[in-house]
């Protein structure tokens, strides 16, 4: 059988960390042993997790254009995927006998005969590989979070400020000198009580206000400066309004003082929060797709029917007991035995193992960057002793390297943070499934929904029937449920 050999790294700093070279080898070794005859071999720098993957994509047309079966050869599952979408067209390719994929390291190898336990094998790999990608997002969405606890700006300067870097190399925000003075002027004029947007528009174009484009504030970009609190020392985020570290524009009396003018003195009152239903805004019609609504009848009974606001609909009036009740059947079928957890826990160590080496490879990398450019600053600091550059060249280097190195150390932190999350978050799903049906008996409203939430995704209702989709991984929990005792690993495919 010949064999197409995907040796590939995400970044071209893995590439020079020789992650590349080591691949090939050992794919090379393992053809030789399994007598596969190599037609080809792809050295890839890209990431898996992007739309648009190339070379890849040239690897899947010569597979299809091939008269006999071809072996897809790789290190591990993660080399060819981190996500679902490329396991739609590999699997049908499989299934055609087009393709028989090799995954060296998890010793696995998925042709027409493979079984389900094979399958639901491979689908693990993939969604613990992916496991890892969330992982770093979620260390990013992170990280955001608490520089913007810390006092730091994450997104554009605000009109009147600028970026810049001090002189320690860090990224910073500073008043605009054009436009910063025009902003205070806003303000002061404003909180007169004597203008209207429009007449404030009209004095500050007079002044000489415009925009990097050269074009007049309109009236809308006037009322979202007067509103932002970023001017008077604080900063509105997703988690709060928190106070910054960077220069104020104006004082928070004075931006207290535009926002009772803006207001009108006047504020209406909030409504009383509506009592929390179980299921609501969870499920929608499965006939017109519109919301299914709970309302109470008779006093104290809950009910939910299709709000029909298409007019396509007949009401039907369903209880909320026997809607939780049919939901709440699913946690017994996702809660896996002490010996099934000890099964996925055993093959689980086995795929960190791979996310162990990409995780090394990925710091090595970095590693290796922070040493270059600490070299590099060396050297140029040895060419400004000789003569060889100016003071203000020499600055501007230093900024940009300190800046490439704080970046990589974050970088380095964030690759640390998801390597330790990444089996304790396998091992919590997999508790947490064992104790759902406990846990969601024993909980408030709140904490209800979010279970629900968690393990259910597009629920409809079809009369009075619920119609449910149970999300990942749960729903390859209740596949593993029925799988065949340990999925006959060894038996089905045994390491080289």
């Amino acid at each position: 059988m010949k064999a197409i050999l995907l040796a590939r790294v995400s970044s071209r700093e893995q590439q020079e960390g020789m992650s590349i070279p080591s691949q090939e080898r050992r794919l090379r070794e393992y053809a030789e042993r399994k007598g596969l005859v190599i037609d080809q071999v792809f050295a890839i720098t890209e990431s898996s997790t992007k739309n648009t993957r190339k070379e890849f994509q040239k690897i899947l047309e010569i597979i299809k254009k091939s008269r006999t079966t071809v072996a897809l050869v790789a290190d591990t599952i993660d080399r060819v995927q981190r996500s679902f979408k490329e396991s739609v067209v590999l699997e049908d390719l499989r299934k055609e006998g087009k393709v028989e994929i090799h995954f060296i390291r998890e010793g696995l190898i998925l042709n027409t005969k493979s079984n389900s336990a094979d399958i639901l094998r491979w689908d693990m790999g993939v969604m613990f590989a992916r496991s890892y990608v969330l992982q770093l997002s979620d260390n990013i969405k992170r990280s955001k979070e608490q520089a913007a606890r810390n006092g730091i700006w994450m997104g554009l300067a605000p009109t009147g400020y600028m970026h810049t870097v001090d002189e320690k190399g860090s990224k910073t925000i500073v008043p605009d000198p054009d436009m910063a003075p025009f902003v205070k002027k806003m303000f002061e004029l404003y909180s007169m009580g004597n203008y209207s947007l429009a007449k404030l528009q009209e004095e500050i174009t007079a002044l000489g206000a415009r925009t990097k484009k050269g074009k007049k504030l309109a009236t809308s970009q006037i009322n979202k400066i007067l509103k932002k609190p970023f001017y008077c020392g604080r900063m509105d985020t997703k988690y709060g309004v928190i106070e910054h570290h960077y220069e104020r524009l104006v004082s928070p009396e004075v931006f207290q003082r535009v926002q009772e003018l803006i207001d009108g003195y006047h504020q209406k009152p909030h409504k009383e929060r509506i009592k929390p239903f179980i299921l609501k805004g969870m499920i929608t019609c499965a006939n017109c797709g519109c919301v299914v609504s709970p309302e109470i009848k008779k006093g104290r009974y809950v009910y939910y029917s299709c709000t029909n606001a298409k007019k396509i609909c007949k009401r039907v009036y369903v209880r909320e007991e026997p809607l939780v009740k049919a939901l709440a059947s699913y946690f017994d079928k996702i809660a896996l035995s002490e010996k099934q957890i000890s099964t996925i826990t055993s093959y689980l160590k086995e795929i960190h193992e791979s996310e162990s080496n990409f995780h090394n490879e990925s710091l090595n990398a970095l590693r290796k960057e922070q040493d270059k450019i600490q070299r590099r600053i060396s050297q140029i600091y040895d060419d400004k002793l000789d003569g060889l550059i100016d003071e203000k060249m020499y600055l501007e280097k230093v900024r940009e390297y300190k800046a490439r190195q704080m970046e990589i150390i974050e970088e380095m932190k964030r690759h640390e943070k998801a390597d330790q999350c990444f089996y304790v978050t396998a091992n919590m799903v997999l508790n947490l499934a064992a104790r759902a049906r406990e846990i969601f008996e024993s909980s408030e409203v709140d904490e209800k929904r979010q279970l629900l939430n968690l393990v259910f995704q597009n629920l409809k209702l079809d009369g009075k029937n619920m119609l449910t989709q149970v999300c990942e991984p749960f729903n390859m929990m209740m596949d593993f449920k029925d799988c065949p005792t340990n999925w006959r690993w060894r038996e089905s495919n045994s390491r080289p």
